[in-house]
């Protein structure tokens, strides 16, 4: 992110959208309100270890913030483990992302992946470099496996991904 211009997942760079001064609630708080359509497929997934093992062995959802202690709204980085807080509680994910360009997390309160780079929700039960980890979580924070989804469901969902992308 070293002099580039950030942008938001429509593409345009956010100056140009927002300007200067906007420029930083833009990242605090998200390019939009409204609807956010999860994606079926991200790029930086690729970025993530082949090892299918690493994302079995995953901190608990009750695990506070490794930087502040926060008790809640903490997220996962899928690359390094580490549990940070949210960007509404003391934005410690954000602040890790931007240093490190670690950009995909899960969070531990609804077990959504965001994919920092695409700004964008990844559909982690569908997604095969994901599912493992959402699945491990789901278990963790409600003690039994996730409900199974048809494979009939998540076609359609990957057919109707691949036709608004």
């Amino acid at each position: 992110m070293s002099g580039e211009a950030l942008s938001s997942s429509n593409g345009a760079p956010l100056r140009e959208q927002f300007g200067d001064e906007e420029e930083e609630l833009v990242m605090l708080y998200g390019a939009g309100s409204g609807w956010v359509e999860a994606r079926t497929h991200c790029d930086h997934l690729t970025s993530l270890s082949s090892s299918s093992s690493h994302l079995s062995h995953i901190p608990t959802p009750d695990t506070h913030c490794f930087r502040c202690e926060h008790p809640a709204e903490n997220w996962l980085c899928l690359f390094c483990k580490e549990v940070l807080c949210s960007r509404f509680v003391n934005k410690h994910m954000l602040e890790h992302y931007q240093s490190t360009g670690h950009c995909l997390a899960l969070s531990y309160s609804d077990l959504s992946v965001w994919c920092f780079m695409c700004d964008a929700y990844l559909v982690a039960q569908v997604i095969e470099q994901l599912r493992l980890v959402y699945e491990t979580a789901y278990i963790l924070k409600f003690g039994e496996a996730p409900p199974v989804r048809s494979m009939t469901c998540m076609q359609l969902e990957e057919n109707q991904a691949g036709t608004s992308s």
